[in-house]
């Protein structure tokens, strides 16, 4: 927590699981930004709290995936790979 006495805010919580997250915004209103899991992967956030959706995921392996859609309903668009190949997708989540 950051923040003077009675308006301290979360910036960081660790998980069980290994993983951290990472919150900006003011008292009440904390979003995540990002979360670094155990494997290494780190994922980036976009959105008010509560209503928070992936961007962007960076991969051990240095891969780069770009996400579009509202929260619950994020699709991958692109990936960039280590080697700078480009891949591109079309389509809903899980269709």
């Amino acid at each position: 927590y950051e923040g003077e006495k009675d308006a301290e805010r979360i910036v960081r919580a660790e998980l069980p699981n290994g993983q951290v997250e990472h919150f900006e915004g003011e008292r009440g209103a904390e979003r995540k930004v990002r979360a670094v899991r155990a494997d290494g992967r780190v994922a980036y956030y976009e959105g008010e709290k509560d209503a928070e959706r992936i961007v962007r995921a960076e991969l051990p392996n240095g891969q780069v995936e770009h996400f579009e859609g509202e929260r619950g309903a994020e699709r991958k668009v692109r990936a960039v790979r280590a080697d700078g190949r480009v891949a591109y997708y079309e389509g809903e989540k899980d269709a």
